[in-house]
């Protein structure tokens, strides 16, 4: 672990569609959480096509730079440290996994417009003073097809931004990128597949994190480098192990599911010392209303997980 760096007990803050003030970050404070990761987007119109657009006036107040400032700023008077993690949306809704230029010609536009996008969030972090950066989120075909791109591109970062810098791997390509060397931390989205059942207990969940703690300790001993989960969290429903990064598949509410898979992953990983935390999926700015029972999505708002979460959160 990154002695510099408390254990990081984040929250992914969800891009608000209103400007916030500042009791709008008082649940983050309220749950002992310590960072949270700031999300501003860009859009590509397909997986094939290079073209990228983004801190546009349609957009959602908190996808934009503007919104992505006065977020900052609200939650650094808070002391709660940040991650900017600029990321894609593609039409449709379609995985950024899948981005794969068709010709040479494409794929030089696509890394030209996607430079143009991460170090503008780079400066902007620099500037508002961001502890963490990270450069890029599952984008698997990108990343290990054009490695040379990649690590000419954290070079140029570095020229801007002097914090430090992650990348958010998809759980079942974390150990493809070639420039974890040039990283602070290995970043994944922690969605590994548990269980088939419909409702396993705890020890069984514990069981099933035994080999894939193993894969993933021994991966951060390669490369000495701590492991962070740029994104983790399950669904209130059963199966909720199964696939835990399908967000539409629909099955029965089950709050109990996910109480155990979150308690799972805490007594799995959080008191090892290669591994420096994560920022649970997802949390809402407009917490009074977010969540809540019945509620089958990630946010543990206002459901008994929350309290899991606080609990887990303190003191760590």
């Amino acid at each position: 672990m990154d002695k510099s760096i408390n254990k990081i007990n984040g929250l992914s803050f969800v891009a608000s569609n209103r400007k916030l003030v500042d009791k709008d970050t008082k649940s983050v404070v309220a749950i002992n959480a310590n960072w949270v990761a700031l999300m501003p987007f860009g859009f590509m119109p397909s997986v094939n096509a290079p073209s990228l657009n983004f801190n546009n006036k349609w957009q959602w107040w908190g996808e934009t730079a503007e919104g992505i400032k006065t977020t900052s700023t609200l939650f650094e008077k808070r002391k709660i440290k940040r991650m900017l993690k600029p990321q894609l949306w593609i039409k449709g809704g379609v995985f950024t996994g899948f981005i794969s230029m068709s010709n040479e010609e494409n794929w030089t536009l696509l890394e030209k417009n996607y430079e143009t996008f991460i170090l503008h969030y780079a400066k902007l972090a620099q500037e508002e003073n961001i502890a963490l950066f990270c450069i890029g989120t599952e984008l698997n075909a990108f990343v290990t097809t054009r490695s040379d791109y990649w690590q000419a591109l954290i070079k140029k970062i570095k020229t801007i931004y002097k914090g430090k810098l992650t990348y958010a791997a998809n759980w079942d390509t974390y150990q493809k990128p070639t420039f974890w060397n040039a990283l602070d931390f290995i970043g994944i989205d922690a969605y590994f597949p548990l269980s088939e059942k419909k409702a396993p207990s705890i020890s069984e969940l514990n069981k099933a994190w035994i080999p894939i703690r193993k894969e993933i300790r021994d991966f951060s001993n390669t490369y000495e480098k701590p492991i962070l989960f740029t994104e983790f969290g399950y669904r209130s429903i059963d199966f909720t192990t199964r696939e835990p990064w399908d967000s539409d598949f629909d099955e029965t509410y089950n709050s109990q599911n996910q109480k155990n898979a979150l308690i799972s992953i805490f007594e799995m990983f959080w008191e090892e010392d290669w591994f420096q935390g994560g920022f649970l999926w997802k949390w809402f700015d407009n917490h009074r209303t977010a969540g809540g029972n019945q509620n089958k999505g990630y946010t543990v708002q206002n459901k008994d997980s929350q309290n899991i979460i606080k609990e887990k959160f303190k003191g760590k």
